[in-house]
């Protein structure tokens, strides 16, 4: 099924986006968009998007975007110089109308596999090279432990994520790139975060309420995403440029194409809100989501996780040997937190307890997408449900996979806490579902479009 551009913008589009008409509700019951940064011209990077900072609970926390937007395609038999060209005209019309943030319009072009198979003599001489891991920055497609076997391994060339404040910019946007024939894409996934700051009720809450969704009701009122607790802690996501390639010394850039670039994993996660509000009380909710014997009181939704509060391998195990459980940031923590000072190729010090993955995952009403190419392989529904669209930055692809497999009781040294996959002991995996997952690697933006073809 192609969906192109008459077809996305014309009277089909709601149906062909199962009713993705909900997300139009984000301008109006998030009463405004929130003050920014000014942001000072294009950087280098893609990926980096300044945001602004708020109190929440005492804990600084990061205002992320109001909308949230992906979309993956798979690239036509193309001259391909003239389509780089193209899609480089067409990304550089939008960076000059658009501001590079939330006010205005975030745009980061991630890669996958396939693309680099069409150009694989030029990838095999620069795609960056791990050396922690001895293995290329960007990995095949797994699954994890507790990945169920209908978890999808996706194939797409490329993938836009779009971020704004204002959805119009995200159509405008959508509108351009759409227009560009030599795209054909296989899925749009929408979504929104957010709006709870400052005592203001939250999104979640009211879009979850309006689509029906079962356990809407028994989200926090202010809940910053459906599962009831603030993650956008700013201790808690890695800073500026610590996800650069080049910013930890794990990579090898083979001359330096890539300089700038980043690896993004991006997934669907189906979550049910129901058995987390229902099965878990408010206390085993903290210890789900944090480690056991987090402190919190009734009803908290930001918990401090600073460097001061990050757990490492030997308290994470004592932990385990405890309580016979591990939460969520507790697991990674040993893997996504830095074990010690690192200073960067410009001389910034990122200090012991630093988190490294920056994180730029949004809810979702898409079940699992709001349009899918293939509907069968994909198993789309129009029925809204509970999700997570998660995007992620990470140095490298096998960064990103200790961290996942930390989520599975996987230490750093390769040994594990011997849980069974998917049950109660092992965290948010019992009550999350991955539907869908594939690797990217995001260009510099100066090799954004159609990275490699010129070589």
């Amino acid at each position: 099924m192609r969906l192109d551009r008459r077809r996305f913008l014309g009277g089909a589009a709601a149906a062909a986006l199962g009713g993705a008409g909900i997300y139009e509700l984000v301008d109006r019951l998030s009463g405004g968009s929130p003050a920014r940064p000014v942001a000072t011209g294009q950087p280098p990077e893609q990926h980096v998007l300044d945001l602004r900072t708020v109190q929440s609970e005492g804990v600084e926390v990061i205002v992320p975007p109001l909308h949230s937007e992906v979309f993956t395609a798979t690239v036509q038999d193309v001259d391909l110089l003239k389509a780089q060209s193209r899609l480089e005209d067409v990304l550089g019309q939008l960076d000059a109308k658009y501001e590079a943030s939330p006010a205005g319009l975030g745009i980061t072009v991630a890669w996958g596999l396939p693309w680099f198979e069409r150009v694989r003599t030029a990838a095999d001489r620069h795609l960056p090279f791990d050396r922690r891991a001895q293995k290329s920055v960007l990995l095949p497609n797994r699954r994890f432990p507790s990945d169920p076997e209908s978890t999808l391994l996706e194939d797409n060339d490329v993938a836009f994520l779009l971020r704004s404040d204002r959805s119009e910019n995200i159509a405008d946007a959508r509108e351009a790139l759409f227009g560009l024939d030599f795209l054909h894409v296989t899925s749009v996934r929408r979504g929104f975060a957010g709006g709870g700051f400052e005592g203001k009720p939250s999104l979640p809450k009211q879009l979850a309420m309006r689509a029906g969704v079962p356990g809407a009701d028994l989200i926090p009122d202010t809940s910053e995403l459906f599962l009831g607790f603030t993650s956008t802690q700013k201790a808690g996501l890695g800073p500026r440029l610590i996800a650069n390639h080049e910013t930890l010394g794990y990579v090898d850039l083979r001359g330096g194409y890539f300089h700038g670039g980043t690896h993004m994993h991006l997934s669907h996660i189906s979550e049910d809100l129901e058995a987390w509000y229902l099965n878990f009380d408010f206390g085993e909710r903290v210890l789900t989501a944090f480690a056991p014997g987090q402190k919190a009181h009734r009803n908290q939704q930001t918990v401090s996780q600073g460097p001061e509060d990050v757990q490492d391998a030997t308290r994470l195990r004592q932990g385990f040997t405890r309580t016979g459980r591990f939460g969520h940031s507790g697991s990674i923590q040993p893997t996504s937190r830095l074990q010690q000072d690192v200073v960067g190729p410009d001389g910034t010090v990122y200090p012991k307890g630093t988190a490294i993955p920056q994180r730029a995952d949004f809810n979702t009403l898409d079940n699992p997408f709001a349009f899918s190419a293939n509907q069968a392989r994909d198993r789309w529904s129009s029925d809204p449900t509970a999700g997570v669209h998660f995007v992620v930055f990470n140095p490298t692809g096998d960064d990103f996979e200790r961290n996942r497999l930390a989520m599975d009781g996987v230490l750093p040294d390769g040994s594990k806490l011997e849980v069974a996959p998917r049950s109660r002991a092992q965290g948010f995996n019992s009550v999350l579902t991955t539907t869908h997952r594939q690797n990217f690697l995001v260009p510099p933006r100066r090799h954004r479009s159609f990275p490699l073809a010129e070589l």
